[in-house]
């Protein structure tokens, strides 16, 4: 049997050519945000007790425990880009991982190369709620991990200032802190510095995100003047006065 071929070429529909853009246009869009997820993959957060042979290893395991660590560090980095403004992965430090260690060792936590080294002999040794506290030390240290330190050049008193700040603004500032307006000079540290850093931001929202992101390549005492128009001398003056000091 002989088959007749038709003259006119076979064409689609126009709905299905129509279907088909659609389809494109969708399959496209899905691509672009699966890019997106993939060029910001959430941060991991391993936690290693090294310390249960410690009353201090097996409190932190009892009272806190691993999976309530991590998700406080996650919590915290969220947090911490909020503060520092840092809305998209360009304004923040190219950071994968944070590891935290439970050790054996004296003093409260360190953090250096992106790990944090919680001391199981304070946790051990806290007489308040514990749970609480390892969550104000981890805002405390996931600060180090995000922010910039001047490219080595701003001081420490501020650096630790700026954690402690953010551990204020979280809420989990202790009890046994100074208040408001103690302290003898500016860059003292931790809640001196906290509590002066929380007074130049009332006068000009974001003023501690701004000063961050100068400090990304370097630091200068003269960052004060450029972000609230006075020295920071001048502002710590201010600050005292404020509170009758």
């Amino acid at each position: 049997m002989t088959l007749l071929q038709s003259p006119y070429p076979s064409r689609a529909p126009k709905h299905t050519t129509m279907a088909a853009q659609r389809f494109i246009h969708v399959f496209s869009s899905l691509l672009v945000i699966i890019a997106a997820i993939e060029g910001a993959k959430a941060v991991d957060y391993p936690v290693t007790n090294n310390a249960l042979s410690t009353s201090g290893g097996v409190a932190f395991r009892d009272k806190v425990g691993a999976a309530y660590a991590k998700q406080t560090m996650d919590s915290a980095t969220q947090f911490i880009w909020r503060i520092f403004q840092q809305n998209s992965p360009a304004d923040r430090k190219n950071v994968q991982q944070v590891s935290l260690f439970v050790d054996d060792m004296d003093g409260v936590a360190y953090t250096s190369n992106n790990q944090i080294h919680l001391s199981a002999r304070y946790v051990g040794s806290y007489s308040g709620d514990v749970k609480k506290e390892v969550t104000g030390v981890l805002y405390h240290e996931m600060t180090h991990v995000w922010q910039w330190n001047g490219n080595g050049q701003a001081n420490g008193g501020l650096i630790e200032g700026i954690a402690d700040y953010v551990r204020l603004k979280a809420g989990y500032a202790p009890t046994h802190w100074v208040k408001p307006g103690q302290g003898n000079k500016w860059d003292q540290g931790y809640d001196v510095t906290a509590h002066f850093l929380d007074y130049c931001n009332s006068l000009s929202n974001g003023f501690v995100a701004e000063l961050n992101k100068e400090m990304r390549t370097g630091y200068s005492d003269d960052y004060f003047k450029q972000i609230l128009g006075k020295p920071v001398d001048q502002l710590w003056r201010d600050y005292k006065a404020k509170y009758g000091n």
